[in-house]
């Protein structure tokens, strides 16, 4: 699947942008990042590191499942009926079986690593994890709305301050709307531009002062269209067809 094909589903281009700041791994391999229990949350993974310590992971797996069981057993092939099994366990037991496919530096032990990055590659997990986003896209359109913003881009940093941020505080609100009023008229694109700029700036001085700054690289990178995130350079337009085109 490529990702700079503006045919494919704002959410899932959206998605992987997001997916990519949050596993430092570009897409496809964002949809198959999978972390062992560093934070005690047995198995983290994919774009937006779904988990089964919080039970956000399991109906995934099990849509995935259900609806491509070929794929599921040729990815993972002699350990796929353990797989299914797992899944029908209680919360507990699952984290125990988690734990018991990974090293003390909580690496996954392979098949079960190759395994469920092999499954990110696929074109059918991919949809199921953007259908599984889609309330934060939901969420993110509506704060376009919001703020009258009306392009790709806007949606994508939307989404990212869902997934990251959570939303936008009435704090940050009161100095967005004073930084819209003083934007003058003028190129559309230069104004939306502008906007969401401020949105950015305002997002990441509410931000925890540790992170502040790596906040704010990641949504002007968004805003902007391009920039550097952890030392890796982004062309949102390039990498992801996201550009000011409206939503």
């Amino acid at each position: 699947m490529s990702f700079n094909d503006p045919q494919q589903p704002l959410g899932l281009r959206c998605l992987a942008l997001t997916g990519t700041f949050e596993t430092s791994v570009a897409p496809p391999g964002c949809f198959g990042c999978v972390a062992g229990d560093f934070d005690g949350q047995g198995i983290s993974y994919s774009a937006l590191q779904w988990n089964l310590g919080q039970g956000t992971l399991q109906p995934l797996l099990s849509e995935m499942d259900t609806s491509h069981p070929d794929v599921m057993g040729s990815v993972f092939g002699a350990v796929y009926q353990q797989l299914c099994g797992m899944l029908a366990m209680p919360r507990l037991q699952q984290l125990a079986w988690a734990r018991s496919i990974q090293s003390a530096q909580h690496v996954l032990n392979n098949p079960w690593h190759a395994g469920f990055q092999a499954l990110g590659n696929t074109s059918e997990f991919q949809v199921i994890a953007t259908n599984h986003a889609a309330s934060l896209f939901t969420a993110a359109l509506a704060l376009c709305k919001t703020y009258g913003l009306l392009s790709q881009r806007a949606a994508a940093l939307m989404f990212d301050i869902k997934v990251q941020n959570g939303n936008i505080p009435t704090s940050a609100n009161t100095l967005i709307q004073q930084d819209f009023a003083g934007i003058a008229p003028g190129d559309p694109g230069l104004v939306e531009t502008a906007r969401m700029c401020s949105i950015a700036n305002r997002i990441a001085d509410t931000a925890n002062p540790q992170w502040r700054e790596d906040v704010r690289t990641r949504k002007l990178t968004v805003a902007n269209g391009t920039g550097t995130v952890h030392g890796v350079h982004y062309d949102l337009a390039g990498q992801y067809a996201l550009t000011l085109a409206p939503f």
